[in-house]
């Protein structure tokens, strides 16, 4: 649309092209040309690509045969004269005596004993009164299911048996299991209390 012609002329039916306005000139900074020269300063030659420049190989040296093989080193003369161990000292020769050590012994073993963890005693057994000591282990006088599981463990499963049983116990079956199960934890509370008192347990063969 014509903006010089109003809106009933006739010029206006015909629609013509607008133009734009041109573009302003693109913006450059004045320290374009300052900033590019520190980069390239700063920037290392081996940053990323390798060396800027690589030398390249003179066609004399080629790759000849048996060149990259490992040579080894002259062969030495064996001597049986030299001695390979030091000599003997002569009767004559004398210790060097009066070196004395300022280190005190005895703070520094009592330091160790009290500062150190005490060893747990390895479990053993007599076979006799006046006999010799064995190991408890490997002697099969344990049983396995101790050693698996554990007094306490053994309690605590018995224990929990025994909370669910139900209030009432209205039946014989019912009056026989918590009868057995208190006598079985009775039994483990003994021999828990006679293991933790007693450190050295003497078995007798009847």
């Amino acid at each position: 649309m014509d903006p010089t012609c109003p809106p009933e002329c006739i010029y206006n039916l015909i629609p013509s092209d607008l133009k734009e306005p041109p573009h302003p000139p693109r913006y450059i900074s004045i320290f374009k040309a300052t900033v590019k020269d520190d980069m390239q300063k700063t920037k290392t030659a081996m940053k990323t690509m390798g060396p800027a420049k690589v030398e390249v190989p003179s066609p004399k040296d080629f790759l000849k045969k048996h060149s990259k093989e490992k040579t080894l080193p002259p062969i030495k003369k064996f001597d049986r004269n030299v001695p390979k161990k030091p000599a003997v000292p002569l009767r004559t020769d004398h210790p060097v005596m009066g070196i004395q050590s300022e280190k005190n012994f005895i703070n520094t073993n009592a330091a160790d004993v009290i500062m150190g963890v005490a060893k747990k005693p390895k479990p053993i057994y007599v076979d006799k009164r006046t006999g010799d000591k064995h190991d408890l282990e490997p002697s099969g006088l344990v049983p396995k299911y101790i050693n698996k599981k554990g007094l306490k463990k053994n309690w605590e499963e018995v224990h929990k048996e025994f909370q669910s049983l139900s209030v009432f116990i209205d039946s014989i079956p019912k009056k026989i299991r918590k009868q057995r199960l208190e006598e079985e934890m009775k039994q483990l509370e003994h021999y828990i209390g006679v293991i933790e008192k007693h450190k050295i347990i003497y078995i007798a063969n009847k």
